[in-house]
């Protein structure tokens, strides 16, 4: 790190988890945010003020009004651009030291695979199962950590699934699909028919980009294992652990 660094991490660094060396480690890290709207507008956000050094944005859709009500990453100019492009604006005028790639489409399975093999970390920042899903596949196959979250209404929920191994502890460690099966019907439930309450999107996020940034620095302990869920009208956080399905279609054991 230059002088500039140093100084623009001074608080980061002062804290005896982090340190030089855990800054380091952001620096030289990938991030792949899948979703650039509510949830991704603060993880982004903070991942880029953070300083992880390579940040991989990807959606598909484009800044709406009615957006502008959560998603901070985008302003009223930017009404009609693509949110990847319109997110990678923000982040670079808040850090403009790190790499930042918008990718402006939507990610089938292969894709996603290609992406993830590539990332240090994920996070699903997206807002119906079929692609959380896939992002899990993909996280699986490739042993990247995956840190997700989900708001509607006043209700928020946020883990981490971690993949990889080299622990006795990982092996009991389950996955998205553990949590939620994929062969099993659910309804998606969209913000534009029950609506969201704006400030409990970028609590999630922002969490997302606490667990992402442990993750990659190696400190504390992750959400893996554990769900937690926020009602956001009593704000109470409820902290629920998860158990690994054996049958696991996408994580069990051959």
């Amino acid at each position: 790190m230059d002088d500039s660094q140093l100084l623009r991490y001074s608080r980061h660094i002062l804290l005896d988890e982090i340190g030089i060396e855990g800054q380091q480690k952001l620096l030289d890290a990938r991030a792949l945010v899948i979703g650039a709207g509510g949830l991704g507008s603060p993880a982004a956000m903070y991942l880029a003020s953070a300083g992880v050094g390579r940040l991989t944005l990807i959606d598909n859709d484009t800044v709406d009004l009615t957006n502008l009500q959560r998603q901070i990453a985008h302003n009223m100019a930017r009404v009609g651009q693509p949110k990847a492009e319109s997110a990678r604006a923000t982040l670079a005028a808040i850090n403009p030291t790190i790499a930042i790639e918008a990718l402006v489409e939507r990610a089938d399975d292969a894709r996603l695979a290609e992406l993830v093999g590539r990332a240090d970390v994920v996070l699903d920042c997206t807002d119906n199962f079929a692609t959380r899903h896939a992002v899990n596949r993909a996280c699986v196959a490739h042993g990247v950590p995956l840190v997700s979250g989900a708001v509607i209404r006043f209700d928020g929920q946020v883990s981490v699934f971690d993949p990889r191994g080299g622990s006795a502890r990982s092996a009991d460690l389950p996955c998205y699909s553990c949590l939620f099966p994929q062969d099993q019907p659910f309804e998606d439930v969209a913000c534009s028919t029950m609506g969201v309450f704006a400030p409990l999107v970028g609590v999630v996020g922002a969490m997302q980009a606490a667990e992402a940034l442990k993750l990659l620095m190696g400190i504390g302990e992750p959400l893996s294992g554990r769900l937690l869920l926020l009602d956001g009208l009593r704000m109470e956080w409820t902290s629920i652990k998860i158990a690994r399905n054996d049958a696991c279609p996408v994580c069990a054991q051959p």
